[in-house]
């Protein structure tokens, strides 16, 4: 398996990586600059040359994808028998550097209602190096013409059509994801902040509309749901910025996402 494809699988199964790269070489080494090796959690792809290098890369990836914020490292070896080694003796003869790089499992975003609003919103969250989701009951919001203008998005884009129970997919989404809620239907809405409530591996919970609207979901959550306070205080409503009063979708969208994007900065603070 290329190191490509080996990216490709460990973002897939959205487990944590770290690609590891010969950066220089001095002399004699076992590969040449540019050599690379894939490093998950219990498995490895490629090879930089085997020996005390590699072992040495692959212990340090694997402590670093065990560690909370990872930054890139560059590992620096002396081939020579005059070195004592972890993993051995490698007299080749030259120098090598190996640049560790982390590869961190991307958030993913889940958008339920892909309206007016929900495709501006999906058109600026496209942007980022994420896993979004689009979710809606009518096909005709997710036909293939009108999701054309996420034809280069940078994100990995999942749509999804429930036409009956779109609350079916919060079990599925993978975990931590955020979820915004901005259906057509209030009742959908409604069920939808229900169940998310009732999922335990979510990440933010964002609903869309106004205070009368949440007043009454919020009475609803209680005495038909049974959620306790404190459960029903993990959705936040309104969502989005709140010196952005525009109501464009293009505008709601974009206080919308700002608001997003600084509840990720917070999560890494």
């Amino acid at each position: 398996m290329t190191w490509v494809a080996a990216v490709a699988r460990l973002r897939a199964r959205r487990e944590p990586g770290v690609l590891v790269t010969v950066a220089t070489v001095r002399g004699h080494a076992p590969r040449d600059a540019g050599a690379k090796l894939v490093v998950g959690r219990s498995e490895t792809w490629g090879s930089i040359g085997g020996g005390n290098v590699e072992a040495v890369a692959v212990d340090r990836a694997r402590e670093m994808i065990a560690g909370s914020r990872p930054e890139p490292e560059l590992l620096d070896f002396a081939l020579n028998d005059k070195v004592t080694n972890q993993h051995g003796v490698q007299c080749c003869g030259g120098t090598v550097s190996v640049l560790l790089e982390p590869l961190p499992v991307v958030r993913a975003v889940a958008i339920f209602g892909v309206g007016h609003v929900g495709l501006e919103l999906a058109r600026i969250l496209a942007r980022q190096d994420l896993d979004l989701h689009l979710i809606d009951s009518r096909a005709d919001v997710l036909a293939d013409k009108r999701l054309g203008v996420l034809a280069d998005a940078v994100a990995q884009v999942h749509v999804h059509h429930t036409p009956l129970l779109p609350e079916e997919v919060l079990e599925d989404l993978p975990h931590g994801t955020h979820v915004l809620i901005m259906t057509h239907d209030h009742a959908e809405d409604a069920a939808l902040c229900d169940a998310a409530l009732r999922t335990s591996h979510l990440g933010s919970i964002g609903l869309i509309g106004s205070a009368a609207k949440w007043v009454r979901f919020r009475k609803r959550l209680s005495t038909e749901g049974g959620h306790e306070e404190a459960a029903i205080a993990r959705i936040k409503t309104p969502i989005g910025l709140p010196d952005i009063n525009g109501k464009e979708p293009a505008t709601i969208a974009l206080s919308v996402a700002a608001d997003l994007l600084r509840t990720f900065e917070n999560e890494e603070n």
